[in-house]
């Protein structure tokens, strides 16, 4: 496995957000981690990464064999990790073709935006600003990505913003991530998204509940979890 979480536990304002979540994913994989809105899936993300203000209360989050629970944002960076926000940064004056030019191995800007479904000469001279809608926003980032080939990419729901129609251009992305001999977690509330994974698991409240093959998966978060039966979900508020 590239990557494990162990026993995890995360706590905000006093109260417990994340209890004993354990994880594995499988090296060139696509692992999805799906839930309802409030659940503590972009808490776990911004764990994941190291983002300022998330440190592990206790527990291990182990990368290639390493606990990288105490390294900063850039030292998991340098390690191949790397994350796609759920709300895509914006970039006042900066094109799109320099954005994608930003720790790019060798994949040109315009075959990574094919990828994702955007027109090369279209987008390639547009700033990367608020005047992008999200989910043009949200595929420029996923082209971004692709661009640096990372190890491990961890995205935070790539197909927010993103019509139904326009989901296999992300599907395209993901598998050419894996072509390149890429890891990806795929955190996310859409069925949908999941529906190609290798692996799904379903968080709830605070901890990882199931896991296994995705259909069996997204059934049981289909029938149970949508209207949610399960106690102990945090507050939206609370995340």
């Amino acid at each position: 496995m590239i990557f494990r979480i162990e026993d995890l536990h995360f706590e905000k304002g006093g109260k417990e957000i994340l209890k004993g979540v354990n994880l594995a994913v499988k090296k060139n994989s696509i692992h999805t981690i799906i839930g309802v809105n409030g659940t503590g899936k972009t808490t776990l993300a911004s764990l994941i990464m190291g983002l300022e203000g998330y440190i592990v209360k206790s527990g291990k989050i182990l990368f290639e064999g390493e606990d990288i629970s105490k390294l900063s944002i850039t030292e998991r960076a340098k390690k191949g990790i790397t994350l796609g926000w759920q709300i895509p940064t914006s970039f006042e004056g900066i094109t799109v073709r320099e954005y994608l030019n930003i720790n790019n191995k060798d994949l040109k800007p315009e075959e990574s935006l094919q990828l994702v479904g955007l027109n090369p000469t279209k987008y390639l001279p547009r700033l990367v600003n608020e005047e992008l809608s999200g989910g043009e926003r949200k595929r420029i980032e996923l082209s971004s990505i692709l661009s640096m080939k990372p190890k491990f990419a961890v995205l935070d729901e790539p197909d927010s913003g993103i019509d139904i129609n326009s989901i296999h251009y992300i599907k395209k992305a993901l598998l050419k991530l894996l072509e390149m001999g890429s890891t990806v977690l795929i955190i996310s509330h859409n069925e949908f998204i999941a529906d190609f994974s290798d692996k799904v698991s379903l968080l709830c409240g605070d901890q990882i509940i199931k896991e296994g093959k995705n259909k069996e998966v997204i059934d049981y978060f289909k029938n149970h979890c949508m209207s949610c039966e399960h106690v102990g979900v945090v507050d939206k508020g609370e995340l």
